[in-house]
Protein backbone atom coordinates (compact mmCIF):
# COMPACT_ATOMS: atom_id res chain seq x y z
CA UNK A 1 0.00 0.00 0.00
CA UNK A 2 1.06 3.86 -1.16
CA UNK A 3 2.35 5.77 1.72
CA UNK A 4 3.18 8.98 1.67
CA UNK A 5 6.52 9.43 3.52
CA UNK A 6 8.73 12.47 4.45
CA UNK A 7 12.79 12.33 3.86
CA UNK A 8 14.79 15.05 5.44
CA UNK A 9 18.07 15.74 6.49
CA UNK A 10 18.47 16.91 10.33
CA UNK A 11 21.23 18.25 12.51
CA UNK A 12 20.91 16.77 15.83
CA UNK A 13 19.58 20.12 17.14
CA UNK A 14 16.47 19.92 14.79
CA UNK A 15 17.45 22.34 12.21
CA UNK A 16 17.10 21.08 8.63
CA UNK A 17 18.83 24.69 7.02
CA UNK A 18 20.78 27.09 8.59
CA UNK A 19 20.31 30.82 9.37
CA UNK A 20 20.00 33.15 5.78
CA UNK A 21 17.75 30.54 4.08
CA UNK A 22 16.37 31.75 1.15
CA UNK A 23 15.47 30.69 -2.89
CA UNK A 24 18.68 31.91 -3.72
CA UNK A 25 20.21 30.28 -0.42
CA UNK A 26 17.94 27.03 0.06
CA UNK A 27 19.95 25.23 2.17
CA UNK A 28 21.20 27.99 4.52
CA UNK A 29 24.44 28.96 5.45
CA UNK A 30 26.18 26.18 6.54
CA UNK A 31 23.29 23.80 5.49
CA UNK A 32 24.93 21.87 3.15
CA UNK A 33 26.55 19.97 6.23
CA UNK A 34 23.05 18.03 6.45
CA UNK A 35 23.36 16.15 3.18
CA UNK A 36 26.99 15.42 2.67
CA UNK A 37 25.57 11.82 3.75
CA UNK A 38 24.69 11.63 -0.17
CA UNK A 39 26.45 14.81 -1.43
CA UNK A 40 29.55 14.29 -0.23
CA UNK A 41 31.50 16.51 -2.89
CA UNK A 42 29.24 19.21 -4.21
CA UNK A 43 24.99 20.47 -3.99
CA UNK A 44 25.33 21.02 -7.72
CA UNK A 45 25.78 16.99 -8.30
CA UNK A 46 22.35 16.17 -9.76
CA UNK A 47 21.08 13.20 -7.38
CA UNK A 48 22.56 10.35 -10.23
CA UNK A 49 25.86 12.01 -10.21
CA UNK A 50 25.82 11.79 -6.85
CA UNK A 51 24.66 8.03 -6.27
CA UNK A 52 27.79 6.74 -8.16
CA UNK A 53 29.58 8.79 -5.36
CA UNK A 54 27.93 6.40 -2.55
CA UNK A 55 29.51 3.49 -1.35
CA UNK A 56 27.20 0.16 -0.41
CA UNK A 57 25.95 0.16 2.22
CA UNK A 58 22.79 2.24 4.61
CA UNK A 59 23.26 5.56 2.54
CA UNK A 60 22.94 4.27 -0.69
CA UNK A 61 19.75 2.26 0.66
CA UNK A 62 18.43 5.08 1.81
CA UNK A 63 19.09 6.56 -1.06
CA UNK A 64 17.32 3.85 -3.29
CA UNK A 65 14.21 4.53 -1.84
CA UNK A 66 14.49 8.00 -2.37
CA UNK A 67 14.59 6.99 -5.81
CA UNK A 68 12.11 4.72 -6.06
CA UNK A 69 8.98 6.90 -4.87
CA UNK A 70 6.62 7.55 -7.45
CA UNK A 71 5.86 10.73 -6.98
CA UNK A 72 6.97 14.19 -5.70
CA UNK A 73 5.34 16.84 -2.86
CA UNK A 74 7.51 19.39 -2.55
CA UNK A 75 6.96 23.47 -1.60
CA UNK A 76 8.08 26.12 -3.48
CA UNK A 77 10.87 27.08 -2.03
CA UNK A 78 12.57 24.14 -1.84
CA UNK A 79 11.65 23.31 -5.71
CA UNK A 80 12.57 26.64 -7.05
CA UNK A 81 15.95 26.94 -4.75
CA UNK A 82 17.12 23.64 -6.15
CA UNK A 83 16.74 24.95 -9.70
CA UNK A 84 13.37 22.69 -10.05
CA UNK A 85 15.38 19.81 -10.42
CA UNK A 86 15.52 20.54 -14.03
CA UNK A 87 12.00 19.26 -14.74
CA UNK A 88 12.78 15.59 -13.41
CA UNK A 89 13.18 15.18 -10.01
CA UNK A 90 13.58 11.60 -10.55
CA UNK A 91 12.87 8.72 -13.47
CA UNK A 92 10.30 11.45 -15.07
CA UNK A 93 7.58 10.53 -11.81
CA UNK A 94 4.90 13.44 -11.64
CA UNK A 95 6.29 16.36 -9.28
CA UNK A 96 3.58 18.19 -6.93
CA UNK A 97 4.67 21.96 -6.19
CA UNK A 98 2.16 23.26 -3.35
CA UNK A 99 2.04 27.09 -3.95
CA UNK A 100 -0.45 29.67 -3.90
CA UNK A 101 1.11 31.32 -6.73
CA UNK A 102 1.59 29.53 -10.91
CA UNK A 103 4.33 27.86 -12.12
CA UNK A 104 6.96 30.43 -12.59
CA UNK A 105 7.94 30.95 -16.64
CA UNK A 106 10.92 29.05 -16.75
CA UNK A 107 9.06 25.73 -15.12
CA UNK A 108 5.53 26.71 -16.71
CA UNK A 109 6.49 23.54 -19.41
CA UNK A 110 7.94 21.10 -17.70
CA UNK A 111 5.25 18.15 -18.03
CA UNK A 112 6.06 15.93 -15.10
CA UNK A 113 5.83 19.29 -13.06
CA UNK A 114 2.24 20.34 -11.57
CA UNK A 115 1.56 23.52 -9.47
CA UNK A 116 -1.19 23.06 -6.86
CA UNK A 117 -2.51 25.56 -4.59
CA UNK A 118 -4.66 22.92 -2.19
CA UNK A 119 -2.78 20.61 -0.07
CA UNK A 120 -5.93 17.95 0.42
CA UNK A 121 -5.72 17.92 -3.86
CA UNK A 122 -1.56 17.97 -3.71
CA UNK A 123 -1.33 14.62 -2.06
CA UNK A 124 -4.39 13.29 -3.28
CA UNK A 125 -3.12 13.55 -6.90
CA UNK A 126 0.43 12.25 -5.67
CA UNK A 127 -0.85 9.34 -3.96
CA UNK A 128 -3.23 8.33 -6.83
CA UNK A 129 0.04 9.14 -9.64
CA UNK A 130 2.45 6.67 -7.55
CA UNK A 131 0.63 3.69 -7.84
CA UNK A 132 1.61 1.23 -5.24
CA UNK A 133 4.33 3.53 -5.00
CA UNK A 134 5.65 5.39 -2.23
CA UNK A 135 4.77 9.76 -1.88
CA UNK A 136 8.12 11.68 -1.66
CA UNK A 137 7.35 14.08 0.68
CA UNK A 138 10.33 17.00 0.41
CA UNK A 139 9.98 20.38 1.71
CA UNK A 140 12.14 22.33 4.54
CA UNK A 141 9.83 22.25 7.12
CA UNK A 142 6.09 24.51 6.07
CA UNK A 143 4.92 21.73 4.07
CA UNK A 144 5.54 18.73 6.23
CA UNK A 145 4.33 20.72 9.22
CA UNK A 146 1.31 21.48 7.58
CA UNK A 147 0.42 17.40 6.35
CA UNK A 148 1.09 16.13 9.50
CA UNK A 149 -1.17 18.31 11.46
CA UNK A 150 -4.03 17.51 8.74
CA UNK A 151 -2.84 13.84 8.52
CA UNK A 152 -1.93 13.39 5.43
CA UNK A 153 1.67 12.33 6.13
CA UNK A 154 2.08 8.58 7.14
CA UNK A 155 5.87 8.56 7.28
CA UNK A 156 8.85 9.73 8.47
CA UNK A 157 12.25 8.97 7.53
CA UNK A 158 14.87 11.20 9.25
CA UNK A 159 18.66 11.15 8.93
CA UNK A 160 19.77 12.60 11.88
CA UNK A 161 23.63 14.18 11.38
CA UNK A 162 25.87 14.64 14.24
CA UNK A 163 26.32 18.23 13.89
CA UNK A 164 24.76 20.90 16.18
CA UNK A 165 23.59 24.24 14.44
CA UNK A 166 22.33 26.41 16.67
CA UNK A 167 20.69 29.09 14.68
CA UNK A 168 18.91 28.26 11.45
CA UNK A 169 15.36 26.27 10.47
CA UNK A 170 13.55 24.10 12.35
CA UNK A 171 12.10 20.76 10.73
CA UNK A 172 8.99 21.36 13.38
CA UNK A 173 8.62 24.49 15.10
CA UNK A 174 5.10 25.72 14.30
CA UNK A 175 2.62 22.53 15.34
CA UNK A 176 1.24 23.90 18.22
CA UNK A 177 0.38 22.62 21.69
CA UNK A 178 -1.51 19.03 20.11
CA UNK A 179 1.03 15.91 20.46
CA UNK A 180 1.05 13.90 17.22
CA UNK A 181 2.54 10.07 18.45
CA UNK A 182 4.78 8.46 16.09
CA UNK A 183 5.82 4.88 16.12
CA UNK A 184 9.68 4.11 15.80
CA UNK A 185 9.76 1.03 13.15
CA UNK A 186 13.71 1.25 12.08
CA UNK A 187 16.76 2.62 13.18
CA UNK A 188 20.03 2.00 11.03
CA UNK A 189 23.67 3.36 11.09
CA UNK A 190 24.62 4.90 8.15
CA UNK A 191 28.69 6.24 6.62
CA UNK A 192 29.73 9.61 8.47
CA UNK A 193 27.56 8.71 11.84
CA UNK A 194 24.60 9.36 10.16
CA UNK A 195 21.80 7.83 12.10
CA UNK A 196 18.62 6.90 9.64
CA UNK A 197 14.99 7.06 12.22
CA UNK A 198 11.69 6.01 10.27
CA UNK A 199 9.01 6.29 12.14
CA UNK A 200 4.85 5.81 11.56
CA UNK A 201 2.51 8.36 12.21
CA UNK A 202 -0.14 7.26 14.20
CA UNK A 203 -3.32 8.72 13.26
Amino acid sequence: MSSTVLYMSMSLDGFIAGPNASIDNPLGDGGQRLHEWIFPVSPEHHHRAAAQQLRAGVNRQIYDEIMATGAVIAGRGTFEGAGGWGGDHHDGVPVYILSRNPAPDWAANWPAVHYVSDLDAAFRAASHAAGDKNVLVHGAGVIAQRALTAGLLDELEIQLVPVLFGEGRRLFEQLGIEHHELERTRVLEGDGGVTHLHYRVRH
